[in-house]
């Protein structure tokens, strides 16, 4: 992939950086306009490889204002859909009453021990959002292990291995009181129901910064030499509202909870009239992405504005380029025991 560098003023000085992913021109490869029912909108994507496809389980929002998860698949991840006639994942409120408002922003993970792929996703309950867990083969039954983190807790992934023995789920709960903050944390478990030892693993900045007050994690960690690479959001406030944009960071591969790296500045973030004009403006929110281990690139599936799905490319070998050239956060304490 062509590597395209700007250049910004920073201070005194002038500092050079990569344009790291690349939109498609096709985009935005999904709107509600192409579901095969009626819909407000469909965002916020969790993505895999299945039977060779690229499958996609987006959220659907109908015009109640609740949501839902149907399948899309297909060839090239780009084009020509096949979307499910009807909800692939519905909430079930009466067996699960933690979905009673809806189910949202889907993560998938496959997990090779169980043989399953693992959607995690949050559940809108009564008490506010939670972390929700389901198991599947086909993409077509769910097991539902019900929720396993209490409101308000949501932007939940899961590693796809034990390690040391133990389940690793990242997530961001929100404080009901404390100092301004949303942080995202991590835990552990030994039977993927019942979580603890948990911990913060990336500080929301505070002041300026693209990513102060609250960060979430988007896409599922990726295991590379280097380490996990993961992708998250900030939210940054300003007088026209909320701007939700990307950075990366690096976790330890033995010790997922040490932070080897993070960048200080944002990577992606809303642009063009797609990302910056829908249901809620200003909003690039990925909730999967694909890595082509033979040729190293990466499809980034994300939600425009609330509103609609989009794509960006990337490589894994630019990402890590980056990530290795960004600050060693202080990592005190972060210890996997």
């Amino acid at each position: 992939m062509a590597k395209k560098f700007v250049t910004r003023l920073v201070g005194p000085d002038k500092q050079s950086y990569r344009e790291l992913f690349k939109r498609a021109s096709e985009n935005p490869i999904l709107t509600a306009k192409n579901w095969p029912y009626a819909a407000n909108s469909v965002f916020n994507p969790a993505a895999t490889i299945y039977n060779g496809k690229v499958l996609l389980l987006a959220r659907v929002e109908d015009r109640r204002g609740f949501s839902h998860l149907t399948k899309a698949v297909s060839d090239d991840g780009v084009s020509n859909w096949f979307i499910d006639d009807m909800p692939t994942l519905e909430p079930d409120p009466e067996n699960y009453p933690e979905e009673k408002w809806g189910i949202e922003d889907p993560r998938i993970t496959w997990v090779e021990e169980l043989g399953k792929y693992a959607v995690v996703y949050t559940a809108f309950s009564e008490g506010g959002p939670m972390v929700a867990m389901a198991l599947t083969e086909d993409f077509e039954t769910f097991e539902r292990l019900g929720p396993v983190m209490p409101p308000e807790d949501k932007d939940a992934v899961l590693f796809p291995k034990r390690i040391n023995g133990k389940w690793l789920l990242i997530h961001r709960p929100i404080p009901a009181y404390s100092e301004p903050g949303a942080h995202i944390w991590i835990s552990m478990s030994e039977d993927l129901k019942f979580w603890g030892e948990h911990q913060i693993l990336i500080n929301a900045r505070k002041g300026g910064w693209w990513d102060a007050n609250k960060v979430g994690i988007n896409t599922p960690p990726l295991e590379t030499d280097e380490g996990w690479l993961i992708l998250y959001h900030g939210v940054r406030q300003t007088a026209a509202g909320a701007i939700y944009r990307l950075g990366l960071a690096l976790l330890d591969l033995e010790n997922p909870l040490k932070v080897l790296r993070r960048s200080d500045e944002w990577v992606f973030g809303p642009q063009e009239i797609y990302e910056r004009e829908g249901d809620v403006h200003d909003v690039v929110f990925p909730c999967g992405w694909i890595h082509d281990k033979a040729t190293g690139e990466i499809k980034m599936y994300y939600g425009a504005a609330d509103t609609c799905i989009a794509l960006a490319t990337t490589n894994v070998s630019d990402l890590l380029d980056y990530i290795m050239k960004c600050p060693e956060p202080n990592h005190e304490n972060s210890i996997l025991k």
